[in-house]
């Protein structure tokens, strides 16, 4: 199920995504791929919310550091001094930790709004990193599929 989660300051419509199965239910944002919510049950069947995140798009907003159940991206980690040689150039990144960028930069990829597509027991999320977005050089086209499809295929396995 898709649904309108927020819009962005710009306009930006943000939407929701609801996969349920065997039991377990999971939110998935169109920003920053975000897992918003998986909620499983427990041993007596009381089903609870396994990840941190906010209920609305106002407080991934207000709080845009801990990166809560985002793509991160391009990069994953910290680059030192944010710039990076490749082939002979010496490439500046937007600094976003003191002096070094951290997961991609200030406007990361879990700060933009990517494509979603409800496939079959899932979500196929996509966007495409322009060449010099956040200093890097080069573009990026990215796609993410929740589940995996070896899980959706799974249905209901458990993991022992």
């Amino acid at each position: 199920m898709n649904e309108l989660f927020g819009t962005l300051s710009d306009g930006t419509p943000v939407h929701r995504w609801t996969l349920e199965r065997a039991g377990v239910r999971a939110r998935i944002l169109s920003y920053g791929g975000i897992v918003q919510s998986v909620e499983v049950p427990d041993r007596e069947g009381r089903a609870g919310d396994v990840v941190l995140g906010f209920p609305d798009l106002d407080g991934y907003l207000a709080h845009p550091g801990p990166y809560l159940g985002a793509l991160i991206g391009r990069y994953a980690n910290r680059i030192a001094g944010a710039r990076f040689p490749l082939d002979g150039a010496t490439y500046a990144l937007e600094p976003n930790n003191g002096p070094n960028s951290l997961h991609g930069g200030e406007r990361g990829f879990d700060k933009r709004v990517w494509e979603g597509t409800s496939v079959e027991h899932g979500v196929r999320l996509f966007r495409v990193s322009p060449h010099g977005e956040e200093g890097f050089p080069g573009g990026w086209r990215s796609r993410r599929r929740t589940p995996s499809r070896r899980a959706a295929r799974c249905g209901s396995c458990t993991r022992r």
